[in-house]
Parts: structure tokens; sequence; C-alpha cells
């Protein structure tokens, strides 16, 4: 059985989060961008990016809880909802910049769509580790820290006299 000493040991530092953290959300985002791409032919492209940027970021979000930021198990309903919070912003992200693509070139190629949609992509990414990391996987860092805290054991002190009372005593003492 897992303590909350050992969880919170292996909490990774921020540079091993990053690279975990860039592994695992690279590896879903490289799939995810031809995905995108694939599943545009049928749909429109931002209802594909929806789709594909939802199912992509309930698999992210456990990765990044289980191997990621250590969290020490399943993500939770909350951290899910919270990721998914930064997941609606980058999707928000890299839809403005596909429009501000095709504004500015009137049939852009795969391979040029697929490069703003990268680009779009990591520069949400690296704002989502600052959140995923400050933010929605701190909590089990601060809980796992309170735990081992309050698990310690308390040392008796031995117990101190009773201050005087009254004036008369008060003077005596002094």
């Amino acid at each position: 059985m897992e303590t909350a000493q050992s969880r919170q040991q292996a909490t990774p530092g921020a540079v091993t989060a990053f690279a975990r953290f860039v592994l695992c959300g690279g590896g879903v985002g490289l799939a995810s961008s031809l995905a995108v791409a694939a599943l545009a032919v049928w749909v429109p492209w931002g209802l594909a990016n929806a789709l594909i940027t939802a199912a992509s970021t309930l698999l992210t979000t456990e990765l990044h809880a289980r191997f990621s930021f250590g969290a020490g198990g399943r993500a939770t309903w909350r951290q899910h909802a919270q990721s998914a919070g930064s997941a609606a912003a980058a999707y928000a992200l890299t839809c403005v910049a596909m429009l501000v693509l095709h504004q500015l070139v009137a049939a852009p190629g795969a391979l040029l769509e697929q490069g703003v949609y990268l680009s779009a992509s990591a520069i949400a990414g690296v704002a989502r580790f600052a959140v995923l990391r400050l933010v929605v996987f701190a909590r089990s860092r601060s809980q796992a820290a309170a735990a081992v805290r309050t698990a310690r054991p308390v040392h008796a002190t031995a117990p101190r006299a009773a201050a005087p009372a009254g004036p008369a005593e008060l003077c005596r003492a002094a």
C-alpha cells in the first residue's frame, strides 16, 4: 500500500514533469492532428477539432495524472473538468490560428495547415502545462504533503505550571 509520503516523494520535479508532459501530450497531439485532418474530410473542420480535442483531453488527463505529474492514480472528475477548461482555451487558440491562416492564404496546403495547427497547439501546450502543474494537479501534491504533516507523531512536552492569577501572587512571582 502506498503512503502519502511515498506518493509525495514520487512527484517529479518541473523539468521531469515537463519532459513527461511533452512526451504524453505531444504524442497524443501529433496523433490528434492527423485524426483532425482525417475526420475533417467527412465533417466540418471545427467539429472535427472539437471531437478530437474532447477525446484527446480525456486521454491526456489520465496520462498526466498517472505519469506526468505523479498524482498517484486516476484523474478525478474535478481534474478532468479543470483540464477540460484548459483544453477549451487550447481549442479556441487552434481555431483562431486556422481561421487566420484561411484569411491570409486562400487555399493553404495540408503541410501549411499542419504547421500552423501544430504551432498553435505547442503554444497552447506550454500554457496548459503551467495550468495543470500549478492548479489542476497541485492539489494532489498539497493534499499529500498535508497528510504527511498531519501523520507525523506529536511529541509530548512537559506541562507548564499555571500562571499566578491574583495581584498578590504576581508580586510574589516577580
